[in-house]
């Protein structure tokens, strides 16, 4: 089987422990460097890892005993960090978004296709079972020639939970750049790539409170549209609209709907990797529970990282550099056809990344 590939870590924050779960002890890969601005972090982290060593950013990205970088910095360092991790001639798979502009996502996959690196990026929930098992109701004709597809994420806002919520307010943030992700990704597994998008935006206040940790009651500004609507128009016809909310407080509606010709498909929150996909027939009496038929099952954050490093030249990463800049370019032109008034035409498009078989947890987990 050859070498472990070599993973060194930047940025240690609350999303990097499910990362560890996954990555830590998984035969495929050996985390051998992480970095953190906070120096006791990564000391902390490293103490649990008998391959890793706690180092600098710069080392870190310099460094000769790392194959890829798992990018897990917040979203207005991503770009910076993963042109310097290609520049050193490294692969990168990086946390959501790709970038928090459509310039900085264009020039990390024109710079790693330069160098000849790979570039992947979250979310990979979307190669569980719940994202996957939809998809392939939909490509087993379950529910005919696919239509439409509606999308939903409200809630009153992250700063209810997090303790340093400032950045989800600020340029790069919002509800749509980070959690559209999600479920765009999710759509263009299911319905394909999109050609162009409308758009409508408001912000239901300039300020916001923070409700945890050791700032609850301060307040912070909001500097961006806080409710995100738009349309998607995909290349094979469909039309999937999308509604991203920090301004409401709960929902009843699916996370996302798939509507064809003789069925309508009920698809899980992809912002997790399992749950029940539901099939209503045409002429049915009631919803019924699909059984899971594709997708990493048990998976966790992370998979995307091996599905990348194991992808090798036979096909590309499912969760890769191409799609990521795809699903930045539409939210960014959704943003605008707002801001413009206007409908908007992409410039990328992408290849529908290649389907997850089903595979059962004991065939990828590192715990087999």
């Amino acid at each position: 089987m050859g070498d472990p590939h070599r993973v060194g870590i930047v940025g240690l924050g609350v999303i990097s422990r499910a990362y560890l779960d996954t990555l830590g002890a998984h035969p495929a890969v050996r985390i051998t460097a992480v970095a953190d601005l906070d120096a006791g972090r990564s000391a902390a982290v490293a103490a649990a890892l008998p391959s890793a060593e706690a180092v600098s950013v710069e080392d870190l990205l310099d460094g000769s005993d790392v194959d890829t970088v798992l990018n897990l910095t917040t979203p207005a360092a991503h770009a910076g960090i993963a042109l310097r991790a290609v520049d050193a001639g490294k692969n990168v798979f990086g946390e959501k978004p790709l970038a928090v502009t459509f310039a900085d996502g264009r020039a990390i996959i024109d710079r790693a296709a330069a160098a000849g690196v790979r570039v992947g990026c979250a979310p990979d929930t979307v190669l569980g079972t719940g994202t996957q098992t939809a998809r392939a109701a939909i490509d087993g004709g379950l529910i005919g020639r696919p239509l439409s597809a509606s999308a939903v994420m409200v809630t009153p806002g992250h700063e209810r939970w997090h303790p340093n919520p400032d950045f989800y307010y600020t340029a790069g943030g919002g509800p749509l750049l980070d959690m559209g992700p999600y479920y765009i990704s999710a759509l263009v597994h299911l319905l394909g790539p999109v050609r162009a998008v409308i758009g409508a935006a408001g912000r239901l206040r300039d300020e916001r409170v923070i409700g945890s940790g050791p700032r609850t009651g301060q307040r912070i500004p909001v500097e961006v549209a806080s409710h995100v609507s738009g349309v998607l128009e995909h290349v094979s016809g469909a039309l999937s609209t999308i509604t991203t909310s920090f301004d409401g407080v709960t929902t009843t509606a699916v996370p996302i709907e798939v509507h064809g010709e003789t069925g309508t498909l009920a698809v899980p929150d992809p912002n997790h990797f399992d749950g029940v996909t539901r099939l209503f027939p045409l002429g049915g009496a009631e919803w019924e529970a699909l059984p899971p038929s594709a997708g990493y099952a048990g998976a966790g954050r992370g998979i995307g990282l091996l599905d990348l490093v194991t992808a090798g030249g036979q096909r590309l990463p499912r969760a890769g550099g191409d799609l990521a800049l795809h699903v930045l370019e539409t939210m960014t032109a959704v943003l605008r056809a707002a801001e413009e008034g206007r409908r908007i035409d992409l410039t990328t498009t992408v290849e529908r990344p290649t389907p997850v078989p089903l595979t059962p947890a004991e065939e990828w987990s590192p715990h087999r």
